[in-house]
């Protein structure tokens, strides 16, 4: 369970933005919707094969753009090839 200490002074917008923080990074918002309904064990495997998906491209396309920007103090001014 988040928890947080209202410190002194401090506005309840403050404390609630922060509350709110460490329920996001404990994870307890996101399990709570997960469960929210009921997930087919088929539909779970689907989901997670098109989230491993999504991390790989991202994985590729950031490997792709710091190999360009590698490159490009080598080859400058020098066309493409």
């Amino acid at each position: 369970m988040a928890k947080i200490e209202v410190r002194e002074h401090e506005s309840i917008e403050e404390a609630l933005r922060r509350f709110k923080r460490a329920l996001q990074k404990s994870g307890i918002l996101s399990e709570a919707k997960k469960r929210r309904h009921y997930e087919k064990p088929s539909e779970k495997r689907r989901r997670k094969k098109i989230e491993a998906e999504k991390r790989r491209r991202k994985r590729l396309a950031r490997a792709r753009r710091d190999r360009r920007e590698r490159g490009r103090g080598r080859r400058e001014g020098r066309g493409r090839r």
